[in-house]
């Protein structure tokens, strides 16, 4: 796959252990990336060695004859209690469709729709370009899957050091943060970024189905109003999420068999990749990543072009 790759580009791809193999550059543009390997060392996580206890010894034969105890059987499920409902929940709210840009922020960062909203400190409603009263003009919508902690306190969405590898992969786009004010040249800042998941999952556990379907007329919305050109999926609960209803079965397919294809949400191409978490945990799969990028670029080369 061609792309024309300045030399801060083909630089962050070194950083990133993806191997490219270009032309020389015309234009030249100093190289001040960070290196991101060393973020990518140390997120390392060693794994923890299972624990056995050990083998308890065999009684001896018994010489008196076994009493037999009365089974116990569980009660009908029509007689047992009901769960506790979590309490201060509240129905979401109604008319998300209908919703203005400032009313579905602020729609977010008042709901109590799921149990989230007990433990977290922040809604992460997504970052982009300044915007009033309309929704930011983006070309590139990023969908990540759920908050971290950083994220939680920060309300901010990828930060940390997934954050910092994701804004590697977008300057090698050719493009930055909608809200970085430290502007780059010859870089775009048409882009949102945002969660499927608007609260953070405690201990950062996996999104729960029933947290997924709650958060989902809020992203359903969000696309809607940007309307922008392309969608970008980091993650399995990113793609399950936006491919529910085009894809049969989507949440038995692997990731790695979503990517290399372009899907469509609500009409909007959607390609799908790695999340940056997991490729800090997993470094040999950088160089897929750029794989789903270049994919990504190539379906709309126009929008990556654009200031």
């Amino acid at each position: 796959m061609s792309l024309d790759l300045d030399k801060r580009q083909r630089a962050i791809l070194r950083e990133m252990g993806v191997r490219v193999w270009q032309p020389p550059p015309v234009a030249v543009v100093p190289d001040n990336t960070d290196a991101i390997d060393s973020i990518a060392v140390s997120a390392r996580q060693t794994r923890a060695e299972a624990a056995f206890d050990a083998e308890p010894q065999r009684a001896p034969l018994a010489t008196a004859p076994a009493v037999r105890r009365p089974q116990v059987q569980a009660a009908p499920a029509a007689t047992r209690p009901p769960a506790a409902p979590v309490p201060g929940l509240q129905p979401r709210p109604a008319g998300i469709e209908l919703m203005t840009w400032p009313a579905l922020q602020t729609a977010v960062a008042g709901c109590r729709a799921c149990a989230l909203c007990e433990s977290r400190k922040n809604t992460v409603f997504g970052v982009g370009p300044p915007a009033d009263e309309a929704a930011p003009a983006v070309d590139w919508l990023i969908v990540g899957e759920a908050p971290g902690e950083n994220e939680d306190l920060a309300g901010e969405p990828f930060v940390g050091q997934a954050g910092q590898l994701l804004d590697n992969m977008l300057l090698a786009m050719g493009l930055q943060r909608g809200n970085d004010d430290a502007a780059r040249a010859g870089t775009a800042k048409n882009v949102f970024i945002t969660n499927v998941l608007k609260c953070r999952p405690p201990a950062n556990r996996n999104p729960d189905p029933a947290e997924v379907a709650q958060c989902a007329p809020y992203l359903k919305r969000q696309v809607e109003l940007l309307q922008p050109k392309i969608i970008l999926a980091l993650g399995k609960f990113a793609a399950q999420s936006l491919l529910q209803d085009s894809v049969p079965e989507v949440h038995k397919i692997p990731l790695g068999k979503l990517r290399g294809q372009v899907h469509s949400y609500l009409g909007v191409p959607v390609v799908v990749s790695y999340h940056p978490a997991y490729l800090l945990r997993s470094l040999g799969d950088k160089a897929k990543a750029w794989d789903d990028l270049c994919l990504a670029m190539n379906v709309a080369p126009t929008v990556v072009r654009s200031a």
